[in-house]
Formats: C-alpha cells, structure tokens, sequence
C-alpha cells in the first residue's frame, strides 16, 4: 500500500530578499507542532530536502540559501507581543534545519501574515495607516516591532518602495530590531564576545586575519576583503564557482566560531551552518550589481559582501544587515574604519545586488557598548496561498 498526501494550510511569501513557506503552528500536524524529529522531516520533505541534485525540484524550496526557508508562526505567549515567530533555514543537500539564528528579510513578512490569519487582535488593526505588530523572535530571544501599512482593513503589498535585489516594488515594512545584541545563549551573552572591537584571528593553514566578531541581530564575523584577497565588488559567482573559496570561508567561519564561543571545536561548524555569519568589507568604490546598473562610490559609505549557509548572498540577509549596521555606529571595528571612521548613526552599504540603508544607535556606557535598537526598511508580499502536500509517512 502506498501512503495518501496530506494537505496542510500553508503561504508562500517573499519577505525583503528571501522567501519561504509560512505556517500557523495549530496548522501543523499534532506530531510536528513540538520541536524534534517529526517538525523536522515535515519541513524538510515540504521544502524538497535533502537534494542532492540541488534544484528542490520536487518542493517548495528554491535551491539557494534565500529561499529554503520556513517559519512558524503563533499567538504570542509573552506579555506586550503578538505574535511567535520560528525560523527555521532548510539545507538544501542534507536532512538538516538550522534552529539557531533568525531570518531579517522574512521579519518583513511576518507582520502581515499574523495580521491576516488572526494573530493580532482585531482592536490592534487600524482600518488605515500603520499596524505595529511586535513579534517575539522565539529562535534568539528577541522583540522585533514591524510597522505593516494597512488601507481599508487590509494590509497593503503593493506601493512604489524598491528594494535592490527584488525585482518589483511594494509597500514599504519599517521594522526596529530592539535590543539586537546579545543573543540569548550567544557567546556568553555579549555583543562583543572577546571583549575586543578588532581581534586577531588565525586560522591555521590560511593565515591570521584581523577581525570583527560581533553578535548583533545575528553573530558575525567581519574580516577585511583585502586580507583574503578581495575587492568587496564581487558578485556571486567569481565566489560561488570557486570551491576552493568556499572552503577557505568555512574554514575560518569555524574558527571564527570558536573564538566566538558559539561551539568548542571546529568540527561542529557543520551542525551550526546559518550561524556565525562570514562577511567582507572595503571602503565604497564604484562597481556594477547583479542587475547591471552601475552603484556609484558616492551613493555608498562602505561594501560588503556576506556569505550564508555556504555561499556568498545575493544581496544581503537581514539579520547580518542588523550586524553591519550595529557595527558602523561603534567606531574602530572594521565595518566602522571601512565606512571612514567617526561616529554614525546610518549607513549605506553596497552589496552584490545594489545598496542597503540601516540605522542604528549605539552608545558606550561604563566602557561597555550597547545598542537600543536597529531599523531598516524591507517589503513583502503574499505570493500563494492554500496548502502544501506531503507524503502521509514523511514525518
């Protein structure tokens, strides 16, 4: 006998430059709407992993970082929150989710999917105007606040705010990261967990490079592009074609996630691939975007170009714009000496599909760095909706 498909209520949605399928936690199947094994193969045969074909042929994922991505959403458990939001990044060719870090981009998506499934309260929802939804980042511990602009009760997608690396514009999401340092159970709990803005980081076989280890809206490692032999104008395949590259990447990923104190040793990077972050920065030259447009060294304070679950982005994820962001308003750390030094409270970043503004407001008391909160702009939009079927035995 072979086993009927189940059907489960599901949304396709883009948020800024990702996408990924979006449950309610009562949706799930009773087995799966705990943590473990269960949720795990669920997910995992819904978005078509493991592939060792790498297209996700028969699932909803897209075969890139950017859009092998599920979350799972639910009324909010905390008090002043209503919405819980889970993230989970799917590996494409192997039977793992990474539960550890957040999704910036799917931030953007999670304010209209709870306004429109009844996770807000109705008397929270203006008819016009902006709804503030405050979402409890359950993976890190976090309160997000999401600003959805609404127009006759409805939440609105459409508007003429562009965001490089998506192809349409839409209405623009304000969302404020509060508190984005120091992530529960994350190195320790420090925003910078040597205690150092710059550490010496070396990587045995490769070198020692200065770096930047930082968790702020998710932990990053920051090193310099001319240290590895980089300009930061690269787009994603003078990177991505490059296997030896990639290696060279995750190898110091791994230390660099020693050091953070994230794992013991270097052989559990594998098991913790969306977290730490790997990104490179250079001060602002001109340079041509995955689009073909030409981003001028004056439209922009600094490059970076950033690399998640193995591969250099295709713009840049949320959570490590938080990080960059976070980063410039401190001065003396690489991605603040790269930008020109001094204080800031905003900058304009170039990536491989064009530019990013994030803001940030950091402040230095008792010799102690911290910052109250992060904000960028983002978009997202409702791309299918009804539900996705999967193998009755699958989980």
């Amino acid at each position: 006998m072979f086993t009927s498909q189940i059907k489960i209520p599901a949304t396709y949605m883009r948020g800024g430059t990702s996408k990924g399928v979006f449950f309610k936690l009562t949706d799930l199947p009773a087995a799966a709407q705990q943590p473990g094994k269960a949720r795990d193969n669920l997910l995992l045969r819904v978005i078509g992993s493991p592939d060792p074909y790498g297209k996700h042929t028969d699932g909803m994922g897209g075969a890139t970082s950017s859009t092998s991505k599920t979350v799972i959403l639910s009324k909010s458990s905390k008090p002043e929150h209503d919405v819980d939001y889970l993230f989970g990044q799917v590996a494409i060719d192997k039977a793992f989710i990474d539960w550890s870090g957040n999704c910036g981009n799917l931030t953007a998506a999670v304010g209209a999917f709870a306004i429109s499934n009844g996770l807000v309260d109705a008397e929270r929802i203006p008819q016009n105007g902006l709804c503030t939804v405050r979402i409890w980042q359950a993976n890190i511990g976090k309160t997000i606040i999401a600003h959805v602009p609404m127009t006759a009760g409805e939440v609105q997608e459409t508007g003429d705010f562009e965001l490089d690396g998506v192809t349409f514009p839409a209405a623009e999401v304000q969302i404020e990261f509060l508190d984005p340092a120091a992530d529960e159970g994350e190195g320790g709990g420090a925003m910078f967990p040597t205690g150092n803005l710059v550490d010496d980081l070396e990587v045995p076989g490769i070198g020692t490079f200065k770096a930047t280890l930082i968790n702020a809206g998710i932990p990053t490692i920051f090193v310099n592009a001319v240290d590895i032999g980089y300009t930061c104008t690269e787009l994603q395949d003078a990177i991505n074609s490059d296997a030896a590259a990639l290696a060279r990447f995750e190898t110091i990923r791994a230390y660099g996630a020693v050091k953070m104190g994230l794992i013991q040793d270097i052989s559990e990077a594998a098991a913790r691939a969306h977290t730490p972050k790997i990104a490179f920065v250079a001060p602002p030259q001109s340079y041509v975007a995955s689009s073909g447009k030409t981003v001028a060294e004056s439209e922009i304070d600094l490059l970076v170009r950033a690399l998640s679950m193995g591969k250099l982005h295709h713009a840049m994820m949320g959570t490590a714009a938080v990080a960059i962001g976070t980063a410039a308003a401190i001065p003396g750390t690489l991605v603040n000496l790269a930008a020109g030094g001094g204080a800031r409270e905003a900058v304009r970043f170039g990536h491989p599909s064009g530019t990013l503004r994030v803001g940030a407001a950091a402040a230095e008391v008792a010799g102690q760095w911290t910052v109250t909160k992060a904000i960028m702009s983002r978009s997202a939009r409702v791309l299918m909706e009804g539900w996705v079927r999967v193998p009755g035995d699958c989980f």
